[in-house]
Formats: structure tokens, sequence, C-alpha cells
């Protein structure tokens, strides 16, 4: 198991220092390792992969200590890496997903041997999902005891490195010093290439701990790979859609990873085409825009839309289960797809599949449209009789009427009070919670940036992916989260307290699973197992030293004004049971 949970932030110091055979806990030298004379500065293993990573450019690990990985500790005292301890290996991983989808760096995690590693296999399955980049280092047992033989050691798996197989790019075991600064570099290079997602690594313990020789890292390089369209493709979706009376877009999570907001931008103008961004491309385009459809991808009069559409443009989806609300949607016209990942081209739907980079493909498009543009006259789409600036304010019209025939006053009311409450150009994470189910349809990002679990769906990615958000932007965030899911990261108020990170935690406590047990009455007529035994929130945050207090729904817009407006973690409370509007995919 992992120790040391109130591990201190990293010290600055010396590169190298001097250290006695006796030093070294728990392992042995081998027999071929470099042992310099005495009073020859030593540097170890883990200097190797501290120095490798600054390198590179990281400049915060997220983590925590363990036996195996004390090698990776000792020399993080001996760098300028920020470190950042959790409570919880899983709540590691979340944060430098935070981390890196605030700031657009590479989130850094290390992690222990055994239970260590395996508890934040789920937070990777987020990142992993959702393509976040993130480099994981891992310790691992002494080198004599690898490949499978039970010799009773400590944490010791039959085959660490395999277990993470579902959730990360690659893994790679790192058996000897000299092959570190190379490993962790190419590692770099697969997080940060398109599809980017988290590398795995692991090092023995006795690598990390015995002394070498190799100098130290001066400069290393990772440059993503290239990944543009092919030219055959793109000029075929551009007689597609040059040609396209009724062009629609999907902007999926693959929008804002590749950074193609701008280009999205100038192809729904250049088409004249509606857009409607999913939980994952919230943000991606203007929520206000006249072409915009904004994010109700789970409602029926957009489903229509999309269906209609004589060439519909999906970018960096599956059309999973939420995109096509819940595999209803059935279009009647072609379909050009363009993902990073080839395994989801034509996953769901038949489709013109262009795999690429969001960015490079978007691009290729729009300058290739341009030039047929300037060639020919200006077509104007015909929805049935209506232009698509007309058919968007239709459509959202008749969403916000079937909303206002649902009941659900107080809560559109609460999450507008919520959005009017928090600055435009504030990052918000949401957890696996009806707020966060709302926010996917109705929040618009403004100028800041929507977090949610999407991805992989767990739950208590939140809080501690807000606690990285901060820690990478050194500004305040906003995390939601239910009762329910605030149980799974409520040991990090330690972690926020500990590094006085302004986050303001707003947590909706309606006494259980609130979405489940909507599911479960809706299906059954009853819910079973929904309905939890939870703590005072306020007194538990403040127990923790955080400031935190309850409110109503009427009053969450003052208390959210007011605590993020203040210095340092807090919390605000909400006891109240918040529904879901009605899914239309029942229906149909």
């Amino acid at each position: 198991m992992s120790a040391g949970a109130g591990q201190s932030e990293a010290r600055g110091g010396s590169p190298v220092r001097h250290v006695r055979d006796e030093e070294i806990p728990n392992t042995v030298l081998s027999d071929d390792a470099a042992v310099p004379a005495e009073g020859t500065p030593v540097r170890n293993g883990g200097d190797l992969v501290v120095e490798t990573l600054s390198a590179l450019g990281a400049t915060t690990v997220f983590g925590i200590p363990g036996q195996h990985a004390l090698g990776l500790f000792d020399a993080l005292s001996r760098s300028d890496l920020r470190f950042v301890s959790s409570r919880v290996e899983n709540n590691s991983a979340f944060a430098a997903d935070g981390f890196s989808r605030a700031t657009g760096q590479v989130g850094v995690v290390f992690l222990s041997t055994g239970p260590g590693a395996l508890t934040a296999l789920a937070g990777l399955q987020e990142a992993y999902a959702t393509g976040v980049p993130m480099v994981v280092v891992a310790s691992q047992i002494p080198i004599e005891g690898l490949g499978a033989r039970r010799r009773g050691m400590l944490h010791q798996l039959d085959d660490q490195k395999a277990s993470a197989a579902n959730v990360t790019k690659s893994q790679r075991l790192i058996q000897h010093a000299s092959g570190i600064p190379s490993a962790i570099q190419d590692a770099w290079t697969e997080a940060i290439s398109s599809p980017m997602g988290p590398v795995w690594l692991e090092i023995p313990q006795n690598v990390l701990l015995n002394p070498v020789l190799v100098p130290a890292v001066e400069d290393a390089l990772a440059e993503p790979f290239d990944n543009p369209p092919r030219t055959e493709l793109v000029k075929e979706a551009v007689r597609w859609l040059a040609a396209a009376e009724r062009p629609a877009i999907i902007a999926g999570g693959g929008t804002r990873r590749g950074g193609a907001e701008t280009d999205l931008l100038a192809l729904a103008e250049i088409l004249r085409a509606p857009v409607i961004c999913t939980p994952g491309g919230n943000g991606a385009f203007p929520w206000n825009h006249e072409l915009s459809l904004q994010s109700w991808i789970e409602d029926r009069h957009t489903t229509d839309v999309l269906e209609d559409a004589d060439v519909l443009v999906v970018i960096g989806s599956s059309l999973g289960e939420v995109t096509s609300n819940y595999f209803t949607l059935q279009p009647r016209g072609r379909i050009i797809q363009i993902d990073a990942e080839p395994r989801v081209l034509e996953s769901n739907q038949p489709a013109l599949g262009i795999r690429a980079d969001a960015g490079q493909a978007l691009a290729a498009l729009v300058e290739a449209l341009e030039s047929v543009s300037c060639d020919s006259p200006e077509k104007v789409p015909d929805w049935n009789g209506q232009t698509a600036e007309e058919l968007v304010a239709q459509t959202l019209a008749r969403v916000a009427a079937r909303l206002d025939g649902q009941d659900l006053d107080m809560e559109r009311k609460f999450m507008a009070d919520i959005r009017a409450a928090v600055p435009a150009a504030m990052q918000t994470y949401w957890d696996m919670t009806i707020s966060a189910y709302w926010a996917w349809s109705c929040w618009d990002a403004k100028s800041g940036q929507f977090h949610s679990a999407q991805g992989a769906g767990g739950l208590g990615y939140g809080y501690p992916g807000a606690i990285g958000g901060a820690v990478g932007l050194g500004e305040r965030v906003l995390a939601v989260s239910g009762d329910g899911s605030a149980m799974y990261s409520i040991a990090e108020l330690a972690t926020a307290r500990q590094h006085d990170l302004p986050i303001t935690w707003l947590i909706v406590d309606d006494g259980g699973y609130g979405i489940l047990r909507e599911y479960m009455v809706e299906a059954f007529g009853k819910a079973t197992a929904t309905e939890l035994a939870g703590p005072d929130f306020v007194k538990l945050a403040e127990s923790f030293g955080v400031p935190a207090r309850r409110t109503t729904p009427d009053g969450v817009r003052a208390a959210l004004e007011e605590c993020l407006a203040a210095d340092g973690p807090n919390v605000v409370v909400v006891q109240a049971t918040i529904g879901l509007f009605a899914p239309t995919h029942l229906t149909v």
C-alpha cells in the first residue's frame, strides 16, 4: 500500500548529493550497478526520471509516495518539480487529468507498486477515453522478482503493466537506468500525439535507487507525430459539402483537443451549417452564434435536424451513446467523420472516415472550401424552405417549449443561477451527477472551459480534477458534485487545504445517487440501494480547515458569488433534489 499521504511539496536544492549504501532502503544493489568512488556526488535512477521530465517541460507531479517508489521521491527533492500529494491514487490520476485539460500541458503521475498502481486505473480510464495526454511513472518490485515468479515480495503482481493495458495507450517496463531518458521521451511523444492519451512506464525499485554513471539529462525533445488528412479524402469531402443543401456539424471532444475551434467556426460560416456540440465538445463553438444548436444533443428536436442533414460532418466523436441520443439517431444523409483514432471511424455509422487530427483536418477543409467558394456563387442552404439560421432558432424554441411543459422551473433557475455566479473565464469541473447532466446540455462555457467525466463516466472526477486545474492555472476553479460522488473524493479536502488551492466545491446533497434513483423509479417503479447515509458536509469540510456554508437552491447564486471571491478552498452545500429533464429517446 502507499505511504506518506502527508508528503509536502518538493524542495529545491542541489541536483546531486552524497549517499552511503546503508541509506538505500529495502534493496540490494545489482552486481553491475555503477558504484562511484567514496565522496563522489551520487545520482540514482530517480534523478534520471525527474531530470528527463524537467527537460521535457514538466512543472508538476501528482501522486502518493510508496515503498518501491522512494527513489523517485528522493529525486524530487533535488528538482524544481512541484509535487502535489493526493490522498487516494485514483484522485492523483484525476488531478493530473484536470491539470492537463486546464493548461494544455502533459499531466505527470508518480505511483507506487501493486495496490497503489491499481487504484489509479479508474482515473486513467477517464483520461484514456477522453484523450488527455499524461505520463504515468509507476514503481515496480526489484528486478529479481519480475517474470511472474511468486517470491512473496510486497505488492508483487504477475504483470503489473498488463493491468494498465485497457486504460493507457502503451506500457513500458524499464529495466536499466540508461534506458530511462529515452523511454520517458518516447512516452511523452506518444502521449501528445493524436489521438492523445496516457502512457504507462514502470521502473523497478532497485533501478530507481541504484547509483548511476549516466550523465545528468541536459535536454530532451518530444514533438507530436504529424497526423494530417489524406488529400483524396479532403477532396471527396469537399465535393460532398460543395453540393450539400442541408449540411450540419457535430463537434465532439476531439475538436477541442485538436485546437480546432477557429476552423470550426470558419467551416460552419462557409457552409452556413447548424452546429451542435457534444458534452466533450462543449465550448468548441460560440454558444449564442446564430448557427449554434448549443449542446442539446439529448433532445429529439435536435436529433430530427441531424437526421435531416444531407451531409453530416462529425468531428472528434464516435457518435456514441450520448451523442446519438442513445443510439436513436439514424442519419438519412451522408456522413463525413473526422477522428484521430482509427477505431472510432465508422464504429456506429457508415461514413467517409478521415483519420486525422481535428485541427489539421478542419484547416484543410476550410482552405479547400474557400477556394471552391471563390470559383462559384455562394450557395444558400435550404432546410425545407427555411434558412439554417431560421431552423436553429426554431429548434431551440422547440427545446425550450418541451422543457416548459415538464415542471422544471426550479432546476432551470438553479443552473442559470450557477452560470450567473461563475465568471465568464472560469474553468469548471463536473462530476457524474444530475447537475452535470443538465450542464452537458445547457452550460454556456463562455470564455472558460467546461470539463466533465463523460469519457468513462466514473464517479469522483470533479473535485480532484479541479485540484489539478487550480494547481496548473494558479487561479480559482469550480467543482460540482453530488453527495454520492463527493464521497469518492472527500479526502482531497486535505490536499486542497495543504496546498491552499483556490477551489470552490459545490455539493448538491439529495441523500443518495439521484440519477440512479430516477432511472430505477422510471424503470421499476421503485429505487433500490440508491439511498445513502451521509455526513454533514459543512462540518466535515470545516474539520479539514476548509470554510463551508449551506444554502438552498434559491440562495446558490449569492453563496457562490461570495465563495468565488474568497481566498483558498471553500465549500457550498445545497440540500435539494434536482430532477432531470425527460428523455426523448424512449419515445421514439
